[in-house]
């Protein structure tokens, strides 16, 4: 098209030149100034053309690298909390599975299943080690399946990553628990199944982030246990412990918090009350026995992801709220077999006892930092142990070892700010984790280095459960 045009060809250039230097002065500057209005007017449009639909190329993402993600207002909370699971490759394949087998045992309608299925596609985007066409993606959709399960979430509104994360595992468990419990009497294939495969399908679809946390108080007169009870979690929220001078603050000082014993007092003890019931003081029965009681929390099962928030929020003695800035140090692999509730058969196993163990543990120290934590097992009913050793056991690799995968950061105060994510780029499928660390901000993103996701203020951490590795030995 181009040659068809006379001023493209090389003699109707030479031919232009020639009229415009025979020309006087006063028509050159004439036809220089036109040609300068028609210059300003293509350069106008070429800025308009630019602002609108972007530059004009066909490059592709670079192999590495994620799509950015829309904001549509304020949704920058959202944004960071889809790049923080697309993180996490255990929950993607769960979640694929999850879909996968909706798809294949129901005939629910669309709407049933439209929040698992536009998560789906939008963590896949996320993950996708190949680069895609789109640089960035717009998760609106994900707002419209949220208003199908009741939750009005306006993108003009500052909300909070931690709370739409427990909105959407909410609604993935209102997903499973959607099933039907009656089997269609046409549905000949899931009839010829036996019955047996459907008494764990409850539990085998649970989510990743899936775990339980036990609590159980023990007398300190009689030592007697209370039964051991189960609670479900899909996120550990920690406070922060008071700073004290010179000394950080590290994720294990706000576990070891969160799972410290509690002092109760004055509370009714049914055991030492029974024991006094025949004696006789004066000619009258003893009254109940009112003792103290320690309340000890622990983790009862360990999710295969594990999502920890900060609690970043405390309030002033004035009552206004205050967002607590310090930085707390965690490490890239975290061993969880301190914090994890044991039997006590598992128990005497970890520690290596074979005889009955004393009622006065002597404190630990794990990796230099002084842990406590508190009461423990009972061996039978006759002693309360009193485990405060939190120290891993020496030539033993530890059971319950998870890897960071990403990390969520709120810059700002109480009243507004913005979220950004540290994350691990996409892997290829034979590689579960990648070693490129990526920076999001919305529909920017860069590449980043460990060091520089461990050195943020963390809002959010998500790790995930890998094999143990060998404790390396020190050189004698």
């Amino acid at each position: 098209v181009c040659a068809n045009m006379p001023w493209c060809r090389q003699e109707g250039t030479h031919k232009l030149f020639r009229q415009f230097f025979r020309t006087g002065v006063c028509a050159r500057n004439k036809m220089l100034k036109n040609w300068g209005v028609i210059g300003g007017i293509a350069a106008a449009m070429a800025a308009g053309v630019y602002v609108l639909w972007g530059p004009i190329t066909d490059k592709k993402r670079k192999r590495g690298m994620v799509p950015g993600l829309l904001n549509l207002g304020n949704t920058c909370f959202m944004n960071s909390l889809l790049q923080g699971l697309a993180a996490c490759p255990s929950f993607v394949k769960w979640l694929e599975d999850f879909v996968n087998q909706r798809t294949v045992s129901t005939s629910e309608p669309e709407r049933d299943s439209h929040l698992s299925k536009t998560l789906l596609q939008l963590l896949k985007a996320l993950s996708d080690h190949e680069p895609l066409e789109d640089d960035v993606l717009d998760a609106g959709c994900l707002l419209e399946a949220l208003r199908l399960h009741r939750w009005h979430i306006s993108s003009f509104e500052e909300q909070d990553a931690h709370e739409l994360f427990h909105v959407l595992t909410s609604s993935l468990e209102e997903e499973r628990d959607r099933q039907p419990k009656v089997i269609h009497l046409f549905d000949m294939e899931t009839l010829e199944v036996k019955h047996t495969s459907h008494v764990h399908t409850h539990t085998q679809t649970q989510h990743s982030f899936h775990g339980r946390l036990t609590s159980y108080m023990a007398c300190k007169r009689c030592e007697r246990q209370s039964p051991v009870r189960y609670d479900s979690f899909d996120s550990l929220s920690l406070s922060i412990p008071a700073v004290q001078w010179g000394r950080p603050v590290t994720l294990d000082h706000c576990l070891q918090h969160f799972i410290s014993s509690e002092t109760i007092k004055e509370v009714e003890c049914e055991n030492c009350t029974k024991k006094q019931t025949g004696d006789l003081v004066k000619g009258q029965l003893l009254e109940s026995q009112r003792t103290t009681f320690i309340k000890q929390l622990k983790l009862g099962k360990l999710p295969q992801c594990l999502c920890i928030h900060l609690q970043r929020l405390t309030w002033s003695p004035e009552g206004a709220p205050i967002k607590r800035q310090e930085h707390v140090q965690f490490s890239e692999y975290l061993s969880m077999d301190c914090y994890k509730h044991y039997s006590v058969a598992q128990g005497l196993q970890k520690t290596g006892r074979s005889n009955k163990p004393s009622c006065t543990d002597t404190a630990g120290e794990m990796h230099g930092q002084a842990m406590s934590n508190g009461i423990g097992k009972t061996s039978g009913s006759a002693c309360l142990i009193l485990e405060t050793e939190c120290a891993p056991v020496p030539d033993r690799s530890p059971e319950f070892l998870f890897r960071l995968t990403a990390v969520l950061v709120h810059h700002g105060d109480t009243h507004s700010g913005h979220f950004v994510t540290y994350r691990r780029g996409p892997s290829p499928s034979r590689v579960p984790f990648s070693a490129q660390w990526l920076w999001v901000s919305d529909d920017a993103v860069r590449k980043a280095s460990l060091q520089e996701a461990l050195s943020s203020s963390a809002y959010l951490l998500f790790y995930e459960r890998v094999p143990s590795r060998p404790i390396p030995r020190a050189e004698e």
